[in-house]
């Protein structure tokens, strides 16, 4: 790419690892606000969870499609935290990586804004981003489905095939493709399917990989 590239990343266990204490929090947080709202046992709450996560890419709009939920009540609700910085795990040399990361840098999450900035300010890498794009911004449609996508490329007025997109989760990955962008993939002990371009083990590596995507 002779023009400077546009990094998409992700938020939850790409620049950070919220699988220890923030995801954890989060389901539970969930599971406790279907019970009250709809009247569930915990069981019945966490199981249809799950359900909605895996049929939707996201609780919430299994709960809006099926339930009429309001999606801020609902995002405000389970996104609260007390002492979110004693939850984060990060890399403390991110920020630096980041700033030395030629390129427009965007978060693109599926989580709520409010939450996403907070975590970003946690990690005091949010001057490191022109925006963030939480699950509210894309119209509550989550990767990996493509309008969320296409609503960013929209609002950013974004060229897909200047941009690099930088996930945990090869499926997120997939859909980045077909639209044109590059593709890394953040993570341990993952395969590299033919649509991702680069693997990297920690978000530190994305410096010296990205050479390979902007070459």
């Amino acid at each position: 790419m002779s023009l400077a590239p546009v990094w998409l990343f992700d938020l939850d266990n790409t620049l950070h690892d919220a699988s220890p204490h923030i995801f954890p929090h989060i389901n539970r947080s969930m599971t406790a606000y279907l019970e009250q709202h709809l009247r569930l046992s915990r069981d019945e709450a966490n199981t249809l969870r799950l359900h909605y996560w895996r049929r939707y890419g996201a609780t919430l709009l299994g709960l809006i499609r099926h339930h009429g939920t309001d999606p801020q009540h609902f995002l405000l609700e389970t996104h609260r935290f007390d002492r979110l910085h004693d939850m984060m795990v990060f890399e403390r040399a991110l920020r630096g990586m980041l700033r030395r990361l030629p390129g427009r840098k965007i978060v693109f999450s599926n989580a709520p804004r409010h939450y996403a900035e907070a975590a970003l300010e946690v990690m005091g890498v949010r001057r490191q981003f022109e925006a963030v794009f939480g699950i509210e911004d894309l119209d509550y449609q989550p990767k990996p489905g493509i309008l969320g996508y296409r609503r960013l490329i929209a609002a950013n007025r974004l060229n897909p095939r200047r941009c690099i997109m930088v996930e945990d989760s090869a499926i997120n990955l997939r859909t980045a493709r077909r639209l044109g962008m590059r593709t890394v993939l953040v993570g341990r002990g993952l395969g590299q399917p033919a649509y991702v371009d680069v693997k990297i083990r920690s978000i530190l590596d994305l410096r010296r990989a990205s050479g390979r995507l902007t070459g």
